[in-house]
């Protein structure tokens, strides 16, 4: 058996009341570090594909989307993670996947 070292970065929990003290985002992130994307947009079958496409296309993508559909199969959630290197790259993939077909919104 062999001892595997976690290589991956502190997660760092951002408390609301820091959002609220006008903070910015740059401010409350260290990079390089693992950021993860919800997008949510109209129910497809191909969403979290394009989700994960565009975001292969910004960076290393380290784990598997995961996704939910909304109670009423109206609206898909699709969570996936990037190794962001800085705050350009997070800004930048806000918005390119604001572009995809169906999103409403990114968190």
């Amino acid at each position: 058996m062999t001892n595997q070292k976690n290589t991956s970065a502190p997660q760092r929990i951002v408390q609301a009341t820091e959002i609220q003290s006008e903070k910015k985002l740059k401010d409350l992130l260290e990079f390089p570090c693992d950021f993860t994307f919800k997008v949510v947009g109209k129910t497809r079958s191909d969403l979290a594909e394009d989700v994960k496409k565009v975001m292969s296309e910004h960076g290393k993508v380290i784990d598997e989307a995961k996704s939910a559909i909304s109670s009423k199969g109206t609206y898909e959630s699709v969570s996936l993670t990037l190794r962001a290197e800085n705050i350009e790259q997070v800004e930048t993939l806000y918005k390119e996947l604001a572009k995809i077909e169906g999103v409403r919104m990114v968190l």
